[in-house]
């Protein structure tokens, strides 16, 4: 197994040095800034802590390589596809694993599949310097089965979803809206907690209403009692943002849950379920396509 990368970043070299220690000697890796002063002394380093040959072009790896992990940012992957594509060898197994859009993995597949190769979507969904190789790596597209026979021997932790070029991508990006979303509004609540000191109180309260239940429980009983009550809920979201407007605190995660709840207000779901609150999320969501 022969193994290439193109970019060597944070991503590409906790990969490779997790590998190494599960025996996988024959590893490249192409990174444009190998050469720039301000970056070649890292690159170069990490290199050769991870066992990892530097060549000077693309095409060196391309030549040699029976897989390549193109570890580039998500606006430049599409870009680096169609210039590596002159030098996709067949049957080559191309594995994206950037946060690029379903959108634009479908059209990277593309440009690998016109040349031959298969093509992974690889979604990591840990964080690398912790996990190493041994990250939960979600992957989707006509090189998933591959890629899991393959990297599993040397201990890769890989599901496969599908294979439908950016699915597996999707679950990364929607889990964001969570789990970004949720470090805003975080931030926000302790702002005022401690702009009013009310900390203690305000983080012992969520946790007796949170604490001792699963994620989906509590996901479940407030999306469906907000159905129920959404009027309400977004006329408390008022005073919240006029309270924090107030003490000059930026509102602007209240703003926009207020704004969703007023849509979920608009279907009028209470009618609907007849003053009862629905029994699944999915019901919910259901509703919402009459307006999205």
């Amino acid at each position: 197994m022969h193994l290439g990368f193109i970019g060597f970043g944070e991503a590409a070299f906790e990969l490779a040095s997790g590998l190494k220690q599960q025996g996988l000697e024959k590893m490249t890796a192409y990174d444009p800034l190998w050469n720039m002063p301000a970056y070649s002394e890292l690159i170069l380093n990490r290199a050769a802590t991870a066992g990892v040959t530097i060549v000077q072009t693309p095409e060196e790896i391309l030549r040699q390589v029976n897989a390549v992990v193109v570890a580039v940012p998500a606006d430049k992957a599409l870009e680096v596809s169609s210039q590596l594509k002159p030098y996709l060898q067949k049957d080559i197994l191309y594995i994206d694993v950037s946060a690029s859009n379903p959108d634009v993995k479908k059209n990277i597949a593309k440009n690998v599949q016109e040349k031959g190769g298969k093509f992974v979507d690889a979604a990591m969904m840990g964080p690398l310097p912790l996990y190493k190789h041994k990250v939960p790596i979600l992957a989707s597209g006509d090189g998933a089965e591959v890629f899991v026979e393959t990297m599993q021997t040397f201990g890769m932790n890989i599901t496969k979803v599908s294979e439908v070029p950016g699915e597996a991508t999707a679950v990364k990006l929607i889990r964001s809206i969570y789990m970004k979303g949720i470090a805003g509004l975080y931030i926000e609540l302790l702002e005022a907690a401690h702009e009013f000191n009310v900390e203690t109180l305000v983080i012992d309260s969520l946790s007796e209403t949170i604490n001792g239940r699963t994620f989906e429980e509590t996901m479940n009983r407030l999306v469906t009692g907000t159905a129920l009550h959404a009027v309400r809920r977004s006329v408390e979201l008022s005073g919240t943002i006029a309270m924090l407007d107030s003490a000059h605190i930026d509102s602007s995660m209240s703003k926009a849950a207020k704004e969703k709840i007023e849509k979920l207000a608009s279907l009028n779901l209470k009618d609907k379920f007849k003053g009862e609150k629905p029994e699944h999320w999915l019901q919910v969501i259901e509703a919402f396509k009459v307006i999205n």
